[in-house]
């Protein structure tokens, strides 16, 4: 590791600010107090206010200045509410916004080659991640919500005397000058303005307030999505907002009345032009530059540097979380020991209220939250919750938390009776990005190289299969939901049992009852499996099995699933989220609203990357699914709380005495 480099600092947050420190020092730096030596550095926020105190120390001292800005990607919520950022700009020629002195980034972008093939393909990945999943800066908005109707002129605002702005030699005249312009230039057109977030929250005044509106005018301080925004407008006017960058990455061609560090590139239409920047670049060469080369991202989950592809993969992940809860909910019915998984994955923004019966329904109205039901009870007055399918180590029943769970506000994934959000992705999956592909494949290769599953129990894994073609058949729960909704002619492991022999008599059959089944917490137990399967797989490793067999035979099994990931052929006789899409043989009745014909990789990504959320049990924060993936390879997953294992005994004991109180 290189010598790290001394950082003298006098502004409080670089000492404090614990997050923003702890990535100064991954990039090699040692932050101290005090007076600079010879060799060492002076490090400043910006031209934020305290940034003078450092000056005059290195001014002093003849010390080099290092000045550290938010990454154009920064967090949920405002950093003035508290949101620590994913990734910092630490420029040690300048700063981005002040065109006075070339920064690192304007260097970058003017002398680097930013012609090598991968590091383009990344951008412009990178450029549709954003898009697809709504990321800017900042995130706290509603991409959901409807934005002004098409054709209108974007312009837009600043907060008053931010330092980009002073930089650039601008004021209060030259916003005035700008919608001037975009009136002129667009007799006709409606004028939508856009306050920036720290105005509505009331941090700061912009420039424009409801004073400048008219009939053609009007002021947009909705928690819209900037890429909804942008979608919507035929011109976008700025002086020296980073939305004027998105824009670039939008298709726009900006009018720009400041100097950003995007302008000056052939990119905008320059109203104040920079004459040293002479090179035009591609929306991708400014993307890699500005977004892969320049900054230092953190990965919070391993506290380490990272990539931007990782870094934006968790600020959506976080993103998302706030889309989906700050509303907050109230959770119908819930049995005790779920609550605390529910509060942590949807309470972190707003804590869960836990109600039963009608209760619950009318305290999400008179509080305007969501509505949240288990999705066994096949509830249509809210949204269904249940497991995702990468789960945890060790079995729901026996009462450990998931690390995913899925939400669903059309159905839920194992209804085969009507739509599902899940549903709806698949059939839409044709139009993934290259890197959503990328993404999938590369979570295929890691799930099988770390031998993963949905509940990645500990079990022997030797299974010694007798020589010949070899069929798996997963035995199921047989009052489980899948099977209920899923199944019609076949539904119980009896009858799959035969219905697998009649139709392969030659073929080696090996039945692995349901590990539920097995611990004698659910129904579905075949005693006489072996009039139909050569081997019964008792308490056998699964992907032990997988590995050996060449098919798989199945109701709803989500075996089936992880047997598509492993290149075997999987024969359903019900229809699991999986069937319908041209990846299984289906001997059910076909659906017709899967229409789509998709590949594994396209359903990998709504299964596994699209459809659940995942939680990270070692920082609680929201997590990419790769997290996850991560900890349960390396067995990083705190163990279940002994009153779980308690509660989970005491279920056993009441499950295995349920059919004597029945005779009763």
């Amino acid at each position: 590791m290189p010598d790290r480099k001394n950082l003298f600092v006098y502004n409080g947050g670089l000492l404090t600010k614990g997050r923003v420190r702890r990535i100064i020092e991954l990039a090699g730096y040692e932050i101290r107090l005090g007076v600079p030596a010879e060799g060492d550095q002076v490090g400043v926020w910006g031209h934020s206010p305290t940034a003078p105190r450092g000056e005059a120390v290195a001014g002093r001292k003849d010390s080099p200045i290092v000045r550290v800005e938010d990454s154009f990607l920064r967090s949920v919520r405002l950093g003035r509410d508290g949101d620590a950022p994913i990734g910092l700009n630490i420029d040690t020629r300048g700063v981005h916004f002040d065109p006075s002195v070339p920064s690192d980034l304007e260097t970058i972008l003017n002398e680097d080659p930013l012609d090598n093939t991968a590091l383009l393909n990344r951008a412009r990945a990178g450029i549709a991640l954003l898009k697809s999943a709504h990321l800017s800066k900042y995130n706290a908005f509603d991409p959901a919500l409807p934005t002004p109707e098409a054709g209108y002129v974007l312009v837009i605002d600043q907060t008053r005397k931010d330092a980009s702005i002073k930089a650039s030699g601008a004021d209060s005249n030259t916003f005035r000058e700008m919608l001037f312009f975009a009136l002129t230039e667009h007799p006709g057109a409606r004028i939508v303005i856009k306050t920036h977030p720290e105005t509505v929250a009331g941090h700061r005044t912009g420039y424009f307030t409801e004073k400048d509106c008219d009939s053609r005018i009007e002021l947009c301080d909705a928690p819209l999505s900037p890429w909804a925004l942008l979608e919507g407008a035929i011109a976008v006017y700025t002086v020296t907002s980073q939305l004027g960058f998105e824009a670039i990455l939008a298709g726009h061609k900006p009018v720009v009345f400041g100097q950003p560090f995007y302008m000056g590139w052939g990119l905008t239409d320059d109203r104040k032009p920079l004459q040293r920047r002479q090179r035009n670049l591609t929306r991708a060469q400014l993307f890699a530059g500005a977004m892969l080369i320049y900054p230092k991202w953190y990965d919070p989950f391993h506290d380490r540097l990272c990539s931007f592809e990782e870094a934006s993969v968790t600020l959506a992940a976080a993103a998302r979380a706030w889309r989906d809860d700050h509303n907050g909910w109230v959770a119908a019915n819930m049995r005790l020991w779920k609550r605390k998984p529910l509060q942590d994955l949807f309470g972190a923004h707003k804590r869960v209220i836990f109600a039963k019966g009608a209760r619950a329904a009318q305290r999400a109205n008179k509080t305007n939250r969501r509505l949240m039901r288990w999705a066994s009870t096949g509830a249509t007055d809210a949204t269904l919750v249940e497991d995702g399918f990468l789960r945890s180590r060790g079995l729901g029943a026996d009462l450990v938390a998931p690390l995913s769970l899925v939400l669903d506000d059309i159905g839920i994934y194992y209804d085969a009776t009507r739509p599902s959000a899940l549903e709806n992705l698949i059939n839409g999956a044709d139009d993934l990005s290259d890197g959503d592909r990328a993404r999938a494949q590369a979570l295929i290769t890691r799930l099988l190289d770390a031998r993963l599953t949905k509940y990645n129990l500990s079990k022997p894994a030797t299974v010694d299969l007798p020589k010949g073609r070899r069929i798996l058949v997963p035995g199921q729960v047989e009052d489980d939901a899948s099977i209920r909704l899923g199944c019609t002619d076949v539904a119980t492991n009896r009858d799959l049992l035969r219905a697998a022999r009649a139709a392969n008599p030659a073929a080696i059959i090996a039945y692995k009852p349901h590990p539920d089944v097995e611990a004698g917490l659910r129904p579905g137990a075949v005693p006489d499996a072996l009039q139909w399967a050569d081997v019964v797989l008792q308490d056998a490793d699964p992907l032990a099995a997988l590995e050996q067999a060449d098919a798989v035979w199945t109701m709803t099994s989500l075996i089936g699933f992880e047997a598509l990931l492993r290149g075997k052929q999987v024969t359903c006789l019900g229809m699991p989220f999986y069937a319908g899409w041209g990846l299984t043989d289906d001997r059910a009745m076909p659906i017709a609203r899967r229409h789509a014909q998709v590949d594994l990789i396209a359903l990998t990504h709504a299964a596994l990357i699209s459809y659940p959320r995942y939680f990270d049990p070692l920082t609680g924060l929201p997590c990419p699914v790769e997290v996850i993936v991560d900890r349960l390879a390396n067995d990083d997953i705190p163990d279940a709380s002994a009153l779980n294992r308690s509660l989970a005994k005491l279920q056993g004991v009441f499950a295995s005495a349920a059919p004597l109180w029945r005779r009763r």
